[in-house]
This record gives structure tokens, sequence and C-alpha cells, in this order.
């Protein structure tokens, strides 16, 4: 994306839209073009306002934001999808990120860092850092079920043998530059290997590329 990122945000308490549209107001390369207070509305407003990256809230009362963001996502073109949340959802975190949500912030998110990270997932990376992202992973797949572990390992069957070492490093949260260095790859080399496994998998996100590994114990 290039130029002005534009956002919508979702969330059923008008106090919050209005303290992130406030937040958010005066920067030049951020712009708030509407709001939704229901995951029933986000696809009018998804197809009124046209924004790059939607703003989820998960707790809302008649659609949450979690069944919002998977009936968005499977959409051709869908906008990326942040989910706000807070770290006792773990479970919904997960269930967000696998629907292909770009990543999740807390309410009581820093303005600052809320700015960095909607700029990250704008430029296509997950707005996760890679410490942060092996931290979820670990908590939120701790009880990885059989029947989901096969179905990835067929998945990952796919793969070739240098794709499969590329998903485990994502797996362990290793950035591109990281990815490279282990891997004796150049940086274009490595996101051209995860375009490819985002293809090969049917995939949205580099997170969900991380979450396929640690189901099948690619990335222990």
């Amino acid at each position: 994306m290039a130029g002005v990122i534009r956002l919508l945000i979702v969330d059923d308490d008008p106090l919050v839209r209005a303290g992130l549209s406030m937040m958010l107001a005066g920067l030049d390369d951020l712009r708030v073009v509407g709001e939704a207070a229901d995951g029933t509305e986000v696809p009018a407003a998804v197809a009124a306002h046209t924004p790059d990256i939607v703003l989820m809230d998960i707790r809302m009362p008649r659609m949450d934001g979690l069944a919002a963001t998977e009936l968005l996502r499977r959409r051709p073109g869908a906008p990326e999808v942040v989910v706000l949340t807070t770290f006792d959802a773990d479970e919904q975190v997960l269930r967000a990120l696998r629907a292909g949500a770009s990543g999740f912030l807390l309410k009581d998110t820093p303005p600052a860092e809320l700015v960095r990270a909607l700029r990250r997932v704008a430029t296509g990376e997950p707005m996760l850092s890679p410490s942060v992202t092996r931290q979820l992973i670990d908590q939120v797949t701790a009880g990885t079920g059989a029947a989901r572990a096969a179905r990835a390992q067929q998945v990952l069957g796919r793969l070739t043998a240098r794709e499969r070492e590329v998903a485990a490093a994502i797996g362990q949260g290793l950035s591109n530059a990281e990815i490279g260095v282990r891997l004796h790859m150049s940086v274009a080399t490595v996101k051209a290997y995860v375009s490819r496994l985002l293809a090969k998998l049917e995939l949205n996100n580099r997170v969900q590329i991380a979450l396929l590994a640690h189901d099948t114990g690619l990335a222990s």
C-alpha cells in the first residue's frame, strides 16, 4: 500500500471508536474513513469505504469480531484485519490469526505503538515483533490436537525441503533478515519464498505459516 492508509474502526463502544479516531487524527499517512458498531455491519462498511485495514474489536453483541474476520477474509481483495483484544483471550486471538488477521493489539496499546503497528501491517508485514510472535504462538498452540497436526502435516507435504526450512524459521519467529542469515539467502530471496509459501499453502499472511509450522512441530 502506498500513500494514505485508510482505516475502518469496528467496535460496539462509541467512546472507543471516538477515542481511536481522535488518536489517529492529524497523521498525514493514516485516515479513519469509516466506523461500524457490530460485525454484521462490516461487509457494507468495507464496500462503502474501501479501507486498507480494519481495526476490529473481538467482543460485540450480534456478530463478534472473530466471525466478522472469518467472513471478511474469505472475500477476494479483502482488507487487512487487526483485532483488538486483551491477553486473557488467547484462544480468541488464535482463532483470529487462523482466520487471516494480521495480528492483534491490546486496547491499552500506547498511541505511538499502535501507529507503528498499523504502518507495518500496511506494508504487508505482520504487526507482531518476532519475539512477541514466538511468545504468543507458544501460548496458544500448546494444546494442538492430533487431528489438526495431521492436517497440517498433509498441507506441509506440498513443500520442498527449502520451503520447509523457511516455514520452520517463520514458525520460530525469525524476521526476514534473520532467516536470510540462517539459510544463507538474500532478504529478497526470503521474501520470494514467503510469497511462494503463502500462494502454495493458500494462506493470507506469515503468522498463519507460523501457526501451521507449530501445528506440525516443524518450528520446535
